[in-house]
């Protein structure tokens, strides 16, 4: 048997005997979730491999404005946690693309994939080729951020605005002394996420020590995903996926975006990719986004500034009406 088969058989025959750690459970597509539009498919070919990325595409309520807004997830989130934000677009007359990369939620788990941040700018290219949008606004959050970076570095023509939220990536961590995981670390490590932790850490970090009952869907769906019966392929691909946002940085990059760009930031946020691990004098220095925020804004060329003081890393989720009446307001202010 090849390494890689072998790899593979191992990671499937442990998926049938992995314990049940959460009360819910979802397929390794997601399967069991409700999405707030129907999921439709794009059917590609990358890698050697017969892939799909699950998206909504969902039609304005109101007049149309011609615009069209892919929203781009981060890593522990879906195309289902920019609900509200869908409803306020299409509210505003925008057509609203929301996909789930490789490797994410309803899309495709590869037993093997090298991710990169281009490889997903592809995809979600091909994606929106399929559905006909040759000019988009890009809404980015976390991960996403990082990613939508790279497609406008790529494809500048297609993207009218690029606006990001709370991303990733504003510092190089690996750079600043945080510690190199494996892949097979990060595999370990994720193999032992549970509702407690993500709730515990989402708490912390995304919403700057609150909770409200209505974050605990986002808990059940991501907790669910990693313990269904797909769990072992859903913690390789996560694994693959935290090793290309940390080797990966685009940070050096922002000068050359050439795209109207907003950056929405809740200041409170100390998102770091790592820094459970970093040395403590390390740690004390990253994921300051009260100061990475204005670093990020001064590098790329015209760009504005949106701050939520003492909000975290998810202020479209903490506080969506505030939220969304300044990402509309924020986005009908650009040109198609």
């Amino acid at each position: 048997m090849t390494p890689r088969l072998s790899t593979l058989a191992g990671l499937l025959l442990a998926a049938t005997f992995s314990p049940v750690q959460a009360a819910t459970t979802y397929g390794a597509e997601l399967q069991g979730f409700s999405y707030p539009h129907p999921i439709r498919h794009y059917n590609f070919t990358s890698q050697g491999e017969q892939l799909q990325m699950a998206y909504m595409d969902v039609a304005p309520t109101a007049a149309a404005n011609g615009k069209t807004a892919v929203l781009m997830h981060g890593k522990n989130f879906c195309g289902a946690t920019w609900d509200s934000q869908i409803t306020a677009l299409r509210g505003a007359g925008y057509r609203v693309i929301a996909p789930d990369q490789i490797g994410f939620c309803a899309s495709s788990k590869p037993a093997h994939y090298q991710y990169t941040f281009q490889q997903l700018a592809a995809n979600t290219a091909g994606l929106l080729q399929q559905a006909g949008v040759k000019r988009a606004v890009l809404v980015a959050h976390s991960t996403g951020g990082m990613l939508a970076t790279r497609y406008a570095l790529m494809y500048p023509q297609a993207v009218s605005q690029l606006v990001m939220v709370n991303p990733i990536g504003l510092e190089d961590w690996k750079a600043l002394g945080v510690p190199y995981r494996t892949v097979n670390q990060w595999h370990e490590r994720e193999l032992k996420l549970t509702a407690d932790s993500v709730r515990s850490y989402e708490k912390a970090t995304y919403y700057g020590g609150r909770w409200k009952p209505e974050y605990e869907r986002w808990v059940d769906m991501l907790a669910g995903l990693n313990a269904g019966p797909g769990k072992q392929l859903v913690a390789w691909n996560s694994a693959l996926i935290y090793d290309m946002i940390f080797t990966q940085p685009v940070i050096y990059e922002f000068p050359k975006l050439a795209v109207p760009t907003v950056l929405m930031i809740g200041d409170a946020d100390t998102t770091a990719i790592g820094s459970d691990i970093a040395p403590p004098e390390v740690k004390a220095r990253l994921g300051k986004y009260a100061v990475l925020g204005k670093q990020a804004a001064a590098l790329i060329p015209g760009s504005r500034l949106i701050v939520f003081p003492g909000m975290g890393h998810a202020p479209q989720m903490e506080e969506p009406a505030q939220f969304n009446r300044q990402l509309v307001q924020a986005m009908d202010a650009v040109a198609p």
